[in-house]
């Protein structure tokens, strides 16, 4: 019994859509999960979609597969389109809400003409330069029009038909103009106008070269297919091959075209004709706006009560004020939870290291990092300090391959050790390893976490790192880097660390097999994982054997579930819910019960064939009994979550879990929250 992945990640998109409907998230924030929700499904369509279709045209691949690409095409367009409908459903309802509020987006026939004159006079200073429009007679190339892009699709005409209709094609410049022209307020009243309509606006403008005097402009977008096949030629560096396929993912191949539904059928006709877009390229009718990503940035011109309250990172109780993070870590092991702490932490232990005349080496892997990266640059300063700094960094990270060329250059070019892998083997494991001199002695510093190393995420992800000098687990993190070094060939023996592609399946699958072993003596057993994604297939079955057997399995599963808790028989010893709300939940955590004597551990690794068989994954068992408590403690508010926590199942599936009758709310990221602020603090914690 194993629920489709592809309509997993839809249910899971689905509960991003409920956030932007739920009363109970602020007003701006709702419009942003919208966004959020809008950018989510560009890369499933990207990514997901484009491989389905691939499938569809290899003769032979139904064959070989347990679904059919056109059947599984099938329920994605037909659930697409149910969750645009209510997507749509929710942005008018939000409009409404907003306009209760004195907010208000209007468009290019709205607009007074104090504000025309406003809109005109911003047009000309920041918009018209970055316009360069293509005329579709002349249009040559299909792959002009750009992934991730709308384009406003103009119709040209003259009243009286004097002359020949005309149609263009026009870039809305979102990538260095803002989305959102905040108007000039009146009285109470907030005005918003979209840059599509302040282009819309001034079409006689733009096309004055012309002697057209009525003008039509109708959103239209592509989605290409972002799946990047990577040259075999081993003469060439995997930086070049990848700057190759690159360029070949801007030329992909149409899997989506999105359309406003007013635009006329022989106009619509002759853009598809075109374009080359066939009924296959999944076409859908939809409003006036595209590109909804965008609204991840919406402004908030009311007050502060229309977004989530400030909640700033909270000082770590060990870190807090002490003179030197190495020698905190060298006292015990410390554990930092993102966002609720500051990722702060991380970059002033890279700052000490770069400058402490003790430490010879810092060794880490990066695979996401922020635009503008403390974390880089601190690296940079190591190596003008003089450290031996290596790195290895992930040219495959996907959307992130171009700016992790960059990086690599830029880091070269300090000095700096770079360490690229081969393709087809992702590194994603988080490790930093910093070597210090200490008397006669070599002493490791180690992070082992399950989140990138990206200031900017840290803000939004939920994960968590372990800081350790245990020399049991440091000199396993120098032997990690020393597999990079060798190319992943040397079989080292790993005691403590659970490493993927060579050990996590077998790990797992052990555990669950002790807890089955412990089940059938009568004993207690039980698993709590959280992951963000639950997709392999054996090990699937591996849980339905053991729940079979009697052993709890507790599931905190924020995206993809391919497994249906609850059923007679089958996994009715298994419960599982997915949380979403302010934070993306992005750590890994499991917990085995162990006769008693619960075993922790955090990876970076989900439980996907990828992670497990295709990556460079690291875990690592968790020993001291303090963190082993903030773990469970966390793990269990998140379980009593009775307002942002929903059950997963086949037939329940997105059902919120409520509280019962005179039950208190619990709120988890909230309780979290609080849970560490009163550790800091030394305030008593309410009882959850």
């Amino acid at each position: 019994m194993i629920i489709n992945r592809e309509i997993s990640w839809l249910s899971f998109n689905e509960r991003v859509l409920q956030e932007a409907a739920d009363n109970r998230v602020p007003l701006i924030e709702r419009i942003r999960f919208l966004g959020i929700f809008s950018n989510n499904l560009d890369e499933f369509f990207r990514v997901r979609v484009a491989t389905w279709r691939r499938l569809v045209d290899m003769p032979d691949a139904e064959s070989s597969l347990k679904e059919s690409p056109a059947k599984i095409l099938g329920h994605i367009t037909k659930t697409d389109y149910a969750h645009n409908q209510r997507f749509l459903k929710i942005y008018d309802q939000l409009l409404s809400e907003l306009e209760r509020e004195n907010i208000f987006i209007i468009n290019e026939k709205q607009l007074t003409d104090d504000q025309g004159s406003f809109v005109r006079q911003y047009f000309r200073d920041h918009v018209r330069a970055n316009l360069f429009p293509i005329m579709m007679k002349k249009l040559k190339r299909t792959t002009s029009l750009k992934d991730k892009s709308i384009y406003l699709a103009v119709q040209l005409k003259k009243k009286d038909n004097s002359i020949k209709e005309n149609h263009a094609l026009i870039k809305v410049p979102t990538s260095v103009i803002s989305r959102f022209l905040i108007l000039p307020k009146k009285e109470d009243r907030n005005y918003i106008i979209l840059l599509d309509d302040v282009i819309r606006f001034n079409l006689a403008d733009i096309f004055s070269v012309f002697d057209y005097d009525e003008f039509n402009a109708y959103t239209i977008k592509i989605t290409r297919d972002a799946e990047m096949e990577i040259d075999n030629d081993v003469s060439k560096s995997l930086m070049e091959r990848m700057s190759e396929s690159l360029k070949q993912r801007k030329r992909g191949r149409p899997v989506r075209f999105v359309y406003d539904g007013e635009i006329p059928h022989g106009m619509l006709k002759m853009i598809m004709d075109r374009l080359k877009i066939s009924g296959k390229d999944n076409t859908m009718k939809g409003g006036r706006y595209h590109n909804f990503k965008d609204f991840m940035k919406f402004p908030n011109v009311g007050g502060p009560q229309y977004e989530y309250s400030p909640a700033p990172p909270l000082p770590h109780k060990d870190l807090s004020g002490c003179k030197s993070i190495l020698a905190a870590i060298k006292q015990k092991d410390i554990m930092l939870h993102f966002p609720y702490q500051s990722f702060q932490y991380i970059v002033d232990l890279l700052r000490e290291a770069s400058i402490d005349p003790r430490v010879k080496s810092v060794k880490m892997t990066l695979y996401r990092v922020a635009k503008d990266s403390k974390v880089v640059n601190a690296l940079i300063n190591a190596a003008r300090n003089g450290k031996d700094v290596t790195v290895y960094l992930e040219l495959q990270a996907r959307f992130d391959e171009q700016a992790n060329i960059y990086w690599s250059e830029k880091l070269l070019e300090e000095g700096v050790e770079i360490i690229h892998g081969k393709a087809g083997m992702k590194v994603h494991s988080k490790l930093i390893l910093i070597e210090r001199k200490e008397g006669s002695q070599k002493v490791l510093y180690a992070n082992i976490g399950t989140g990138n190393f990206n200031e900017t995420t840290s803000q939004i992800y939920v994960d968590t790192s372990l800081l350790t000098s245990n020399p049991k687990i440091t000199t396993e993190v120098e032997q990690v880097f020393r597999l990079f070094e060798v190319s992943y060939h040397v079989p080292f023996t790993f005691k403590n660390l659970i490493l993927s592609p060579f050990k996590t399946r077998q790990f797992v699958t052990q555990m669950i097999n002790k807890e089955m072993a412990n089940a059938r003596k009568g004993k207690h057993a039980e698993v709590v994982m959280k992951l963000n994604s639950l997709v392999d297939e054996s090990l699937v079955k591996k849980i339905y054997a053991a729940s079979k057997a009697g052993v709890k399995f507790r599931l905190i599963i924020r995206g993809i579930c391919v497994l249906v808790p609850g059923v007679k028989n089958k996994s009715e010893n298994i419960e599982a819910v997915s949380i979403v709300d302010r934070y993306l939940e992005h750590s890994r955590i499991f917990v085995f019960h162990n006769d008693g004597k619960p075993l922790y551990y955090l990876s970076s690794a989900d439980l996907m064939s990828r992670n497990l068989d295709h990556r460079i994954e690291v875990g690592v068992p968790v020993w001291d009994k303090d963190l082993q408590t903030e773990i469970q403690t966390m793990l269990d508010i998140q379980w009593k979550d009775n307002v942002k926590a929903r059950y997963l199942g086949k037939d329940n599936l997105n059902t919120y879990k409520t509280a019962l009758v005179e039950e208190e709310l619990v709120r988890s990221q909230v309780e979290i929250y609080n849970y560490f602020k009163s550790v800091f603090y030394n305030l008593p914690v309410k009882e959850q």
